[in-house]
């Protein structure tokens, strides 16, 4: 949204208690949410995250930002992806001096993804500078935010534990649901008092899926009079969760025939945990044979200490066994934490199978790229696919099945074989969301919004629900405001 547009919308001549809903991000696309409620002339924004795709247009979409941050009166974070948390640093260096609002999972973990996005920035300008200077060019590329800015973020964090309302603003209150995405996802639940009557407006943020492991399953809201609802997988299905772990141990099995690593491109939070979870499981039931797995990410390693440290996410059967049994979920003989750069050097040397997780989970940056160099040319070599792929990026590229790909400017001969496992996802696909939708109260719904997706899918989305029943369903468009009655 430009400033005009902004300063139009903030001024104008608007009723009593009037509501406007706009999107600054994840509008017809999936990454960087950013959407804002403006309720009474005062701004409410819910996520701050990072676009994340190719690395100029993610650097572009990352620098504007659309509204003054010293005139949002506070943020609400639904969970700690970077997608969703990413820019929180750049409010207080713009002048927010308000509060954000998380579970303390959340908190947690929003924490621990800033600073490691800041360190990212620090060391990519230290490199851009070296590389300029051998060129005899001019270095302006300059990090988004500092560790220090992460700081300052996390300093303006108040946690909220889920069933806990709060009024958060003049009239306004918020309350927290079980998103069941991630460790301490929540869906926002805002509530607008105003002439002694009501309207609660209900924002998923990321909707997870039924029967994943560690945390509890997606709850339903309260009845909402409109929903901003995320459509990621509004075109397609999953496969079974039911299906995961058997499909894992066929992926592992047919590649310890092989003599081949697998090399597993996963985020650092919730999806390396979950696969740590079933790695166990499986090893335990002798349904895989024990073979070294690594998990090369000092962030995972750190994420994973704080799903120790929040037991009031788990779900039953993950309490029982962390809790009652004293079995850690997140440890045992075959798995190894790498955190220095030299071992994860030392990681392409390994002989014989192994499994290794790295991030990136996109493979746009970090350690998994450097292990695809050296493997992706290897026949030998699988590289399992567990989780969305955005639109140009090198993830993407490679579970297409591109032949030939650019790492670091260098072109690979893509030789190794591919595999995709979609019951990993942590998105609930279209049926699953509708599943959900039917399970709770809708009688009060006034619409839908559709966020969190590509143009495409959520046309196909839109035309699913309709054919539900469900009405006046709108396709978000970046800047574009809408009025709530």
């Amino acid at each position: 949204m430009s400033a005009a547009l902004y300063k139009s919308l903030k001024y104008s001549t608007l009723p009593f208690m009037a509501i406007v809903f706009y999107s600054l991000g994840a509008a017809q696309e999936v990454t960087g949410s950013k959407h804002v409620l403006e309720i009474d002339g005062k701004s409410y924004l819910i996520d701050c995250g990072a676009f994340q795709g190719s690395r100029a247009e993610a650097d572009r979409k990352n620098r504007e930002w659309g509204i003054p941050a010293e005139k949002i009166e506070a943020v609400i974070l639904t969970h700690g992806h970077f997608d969703h948390c990413g820019l929180l640093p750049l409010l207080p260096k713009k002048g927010f001096r308000g509060n954000i609002f998380a579970t303390p999972a959340s908190r947690d973990i929003a924490s621990l993804v800033m600073m490691d996005s800041a360190r990212i920035q620090a060391r990519d300008a230290e490199y851009l500078k070296k590389q300029a200077e051998k060129k005899g060019e001019h270095f302006t590329w300059t990090p988004l935010y500092t560790e220090q800015d992460a700081i300052a973020a996390t300093s303006q964090m108040v946690s909220v534990s889920y069933h806990r309302p709060l009024w958060i603003g003049p009239a306004v209150q918020l309350e927290f649901f079980d998103a069941g995405h991630i460790l301490g996802s929540a869906m926002a639940v805002v509530t607008v008092a105003q002439n002694g009557s009501s309207l609660r407006i209900g924002y998923t943020g990321d909707l997870g899926r039924k029967g994943k492991p560690i945390i509890r399953d997606p709850e339903p809201l309260p009845p909402v009079d409109y929903l901003v609802l995320e459509s990621t997988y509004g075109d397609r299905r999953h496969d079974p969760t039911s299906d995961a772990m058997e499909r894992l141990a066929d992926v592992v099995r047919q590649a310890v025939q092989r003599g081949g690593k697998i090399l597993i491109p996963a985020f650092a939070i919730e999806r390396t945990q979950e696969l740590v979870y079933y790695f166990h499981m499986l090893v335990d039931q002798g349904r895989i044979p024990e073979i070294p797995i690594y998990v090369d990410s000092p962030m995972a390693t750190n994420a994973t200490t704080i799903f120790q440290v929040h037991p009031e996410c788990y779900d039953e059967e993950t309490h029982q066994a962390f809790i009652k049994h004293h079995k850690n979920p997140f440890g045992f003989n075959a798995l190894h934490f790498v955190t220095s750069v030299d071992e994860s050097k030392a990681l392409n040397d390994l002989e014989g199978p192994a499994i290794i997780i790295a991030a990136d989970g996109m493979c746009e940056a970090g350690r998994i790229q450097h292990h695809l160099i050296h493997h992706i040319e290897d026949p030998s070599t699988t590289i399992l696919i567990v989780g969305y792929m955005a639109e140009n990026t090198l993830g993407r590229r490679i579970r297409e099945k591109q032949p030939e790909v650019k790492i670091h400017g260098q072109w690979f001969k893509n030789r190794a074989r591919v595999e995709v496992i979609d019951a990993f996802s942590a998105h609930a696909d279209y049926q699953e969301t509708i599943e959900w939708l039917e399970s709770q109260d809708t009688s009060q719904l006034k619409g839908i919004f559709l966020v969190h997706g590509e143009k495409d899918v959520q046309r196909v989305f839109k035309e699913h629900l309709e054919k539900r029943g469900y009405k006046n369903i709108v396709i978000v468009e970046y800047g574009k405001t809408y009025d709530l009655e």
